[in-house]
């Protein structure tokens, strides 16, 4: 790849200096500003890191699912899921993570930077109980920093916007993806024909 960035210095020359605001926004913990946001968010993606590399991980759930502590620590139950658990194997060897909010409607997001621990506390674990169903395990984190991001990013996706929706017949479902990587050994038509009732009835 030509004309590549090699160092901190150059970084630093072609985007010069970042916008006050940008600075003083972020703190090292929670706001009751910033805690209305994680309050509000249905979603966040979580980043974690381990020897294998990098992972990203989708969570959600109802607004406020990842409950402010105080305003050092954040708890997020980890709800059920496929079981691969990359999130949790990268925060047994490196605690480190980070998080995005979003809230459906609004553009600004908030991010947040920590360590993670994995808490199997019985009783914090039922705190988090829906349907009479616990989560295995719930992730505390204590918050390094918080900040929330300018509207920039979801404003030219137009990520909330409903006419923008892409209707889902018009990419390839989960079955026919799984049918693809694994040369048909899923029946990509019995897996989409299940899957709604599956996660239906696994939420939890």
């Amino acid at each position: 790849m030509p004309a590549t960035i090699s160092s901190i210095a150059e970084l630093e020359a072609l985007y010069g200096e970042p916008a006050e605001a940008s600075i003083l926004k972020e703190t090292p913990r929670i706001i009751p500003e910033y805690r209305a946001l994680i309050e509000a968010a249905p979603f966040v993606a979580l980043a974690t890191r381990g020897p294998e590399g990098l992972d990203c991980s989708p969570r959600g759930d109802g607004a406020g699912f990842v409950r402010v502590h105080d305003d050092k620590t954040l708890l997020m139950p980890d709800r059920r899921g496929n079981n691969r658990i990359d999130s949790l194997r990268n925060i047994v060897r490196d605690p480190n993570v980070a998080l995005l909010f979003l809230i459906p409607g609004i553009g600004e997001t908030l991010r947040v930077n920590g360590r993670a621990v994995i808490s199997v506390d019985p009783r914090l674990l039922e705190s988090f109980s829906v349907d009479g169903k616990a989560p295995k395990s719930v992730i505390a984190i204590t918050v390094d920093s918080v900040f929330f991001q300018c509207a920039r990013a979801i404003l030219r996706s137009e990520l909330w916007n409903p006419q923008k929706h892409v209707a889902r017949k018009d990419l390839p479902s989960a079955g026919q993806i799984l049918a693809a990587v694994t040369q048909n050994r899923f029946d990509g038509e019995t897996y989409d024909k299940g899957l709604t009732e599956r996660q239906k009835t696994t939420l939890y």
